[in-house]
């Protein structure tokens, strides 16, 4: 390996660290995303590693949230991520698991470009730039290496494929299993390679049975790591709130607006931040092959592009209302989210980009710097989307758990908490959650039907009164929230907002029979004694971003 290769190797582990910093720097000050992060998962790590059901059975519940929450809802406890926050802090243990992704991404990328997509020394900057880019995507946190692992597993997949027997190949395909997520990557990576394996066998390329075992190793040590998911779908007869989801409803021309917007923006859980940068290049690069006639020795750029845009299509059209008559007939279509497919697109992409830069390249020295520009470039547009900075506005990490004022609150009602329940307006129920409260409301895509239909007698006269509002919660349902039609589809009032709540229709008596006894309200409800409410009393805090009004139930 050339000197200038192995420097280059040194500054992307150093830029690596540095883009993780925060986390460590500013401990509980750090920012991050809210949406499926700060308003969810890491209140799961808190819950169930505090409610002594981590390695509960199959059966078991979890009474501190919506009077017992199957604790299968909570997946897996053999996930490194769960362990990094039962043996940290929070905030830790997500900085930690933060660096232990992206160190990982970058390696495994790496290796895939330098051996089994651009050998060779020439293409060193190239492969680290593009690697060290797609080491900084922003990703979904609680995914771990569900789309960042791809490229590693991929060059294991490759190795074993072209016959290479070496224990690193399966030693990456039986650890990986543990930091990541079979319904939230690999099962779409895995059932991809499954089809490569076919398409292999039909053009005559032989059986290759080392790398079709491989494919099924890796799938039944997913599916055994996994075994709560596995039971849940298969063995148990509950209905679930997963069995009123309905994805199917998107007119054709919504679908096909959907298509480029995925293509061009990407998707919130795998955002690639390709639009700006490496998009274009991919397509000035795409002219060149064009116009010099090169398809032939360029096939495996042709194919990335063909699969990136095909995967955007086939998410889109996972909407549309024409699945409608299938979804009702096999319940699974609905249940499961196949368009995920779309997940392989952050490992397409780069590659993609990288593939692209080659070409470039080749095409006299002002290309080279181009490409050093290009790759430049999309550095400081993943810079700008690092969490620090792109969430900055929004609550830190202290701030949105509010721990001291959590902490006053629960003084001030001076009761054990197991012998109440509670609900949130205007925040967030995590917030409860991870302060210990046991509450009524909730964020799980999987929890008992008979459940959302009891909690939706509390808000119906809300939901009456909101259609995007019912339509949000009935046929979907993951958000068990109170919601209220005066504040729609929002759950972050802070301390210093102005607005107060007017016409709040709940039905209390429901509420207080699920035994609901206080509101914690972002906002003051000035129709609280026709909801049976009585303030107590109005918390405020400096290292709190809300302002919470305690409103307890009058039978």
């Amino acid at each position: 390996m050339p000197a200038i290769e192995k420097r280059l190797l040194f500054f992307s582990f150093l830029a690596i660290a540095l883009f993780v910093s925060p986390y460590f720097l500013l401990g509980e000050d750090a920012h991050m995303r809210v949406h499926d992060n700060l308003d969810s998962n890491i209140a799961w790590y808190k819950v169930v590693t505090r409610s002594g059901e981590l390695f509960g059975s199959v059966h078991a519940v979890i009474p501190q949230i919506i009077n017992g929450l199957p604790r299968n809802a909570f997946g897996t406890e053999f996930s490194g991520i769960v362990w990094l926050h039962a043996l940290f802090p929070s905030i830790y243990a997500y900085g930690l698991s933060q660096a232990i992704t992206r160190v990982f991404a970058f390696i495994g990328m790496y290796l895939l470009l330098r051996k089994h997509v651009m050998p060779g020394e020439k293409w060193g900057w190239v492969r680290v730039g593009a690697s060290l880019a797609f080491a900084l995507t922003p990703f979904w946190p609680s995914g771990m290496l569900s789309t960042l692992g791809m490229p590693l597993a991929l060059w294991a997949f490759l190795n074993i494929r072209n016959g290479e027997r070496s224990w690193i190949n399966y030693a990456v395909l039986t650890l990986l299993p543990f930091y990541s997520s079979f319904v939230l990557g690999f099962f779409f990576f895995l059932s991809a390679l499954g089809i490569w394996w076919l398409v292999d066998v039909l053009r005559g390329r032989g059986w290759n049975w080392r790398f079709f075992l491989a494919i099924v190793y890796m799938t039944l040590l997913y599916l055994a790591i996994d075994y709560r998911l596995v039971h849940s779908l298969l063995f148990s007869d509950e209905p679930t709130s997963r069995d009123e989801y309905f994805h199917a409803r998107l007119p054709l021309w919504r679908v096909i607006r959907l298509i480029f917007k995925n293509y061009i923006l990407g998707h919130t859980h795998v955002m690639t931040m390709h639009g700006l940068v490496i998009l274009p290049v991919t397509l000035v690069a795409l002219y060149i092959v064009w116009k010099k006639k090169i398809w032939q020795r360029e096939k495996l750029f042709i194919f990335l592009h063909v699969l990136n845009f095909a995967l955007s299509t086939w998410y889109a059209f996972w909407f549309y209302k024409g699945w409608a008559p299938l979804t009702e007939r096999f319940d699974l279509l609905d249940k499961f989210n196949f368009a995920r497919y779309h997940f392989l697109r952050p490992m397409v992409i780069y590659v993609l980009f990288a593939v692209s830069l080659k070409i470039l390249w080749q095409q006299g020295q002002a290309w080279k710097r181009l490409c050093f520009a290009a790759i430049a470039a999309q550095l400081v547009v993943l810079t700008a989307f690092n969490e620090e900075i792109a969430h900055r506005h929004k609550p830190s990490f202290r701030e949105f758990y509010a721990e001291k004022q959590f902490q006053e609150i629960k003084e001030y009602i001076g009761r054990p908490v197991h012998t109440y329940r509670v609900a949130s307006i205007g925040i967030h129920p995590a917030i409860a959650q991870y302060n210990g409260f046991y509450t009524l409301d909730t964020y799980n895509n999987f929890y008992p039907l008979s459940y959302k239909h009891q909690f939706r007698q509390i808000i119906a006269n809300e939901l009456a009164k909101n259609k995007k509002l019912r339509e949000y919660f009935d046929e979907w349902g993951g958000r068990c929230y109170i919601f209220v039609d005066e504040l729609g589809k929002h759950y972050m009032f802070k301390k210093n907002s102005k607005r107060t709540i007017k016409h709040l229709d709940l039905n209390t008596d429901v509420f207080y029979q699920m035994g609901g006894r206080y509101i914690f309200s972002a906002l003051p409800i000035k129709n609280a004694k026709q909801n049976k409410l009585a303030l107590e009393k109005v918390f405020h805090s400096k290292e709190s971003a809300w302002k919470i009004y305690l409103y307890k139930v009058m039978p």
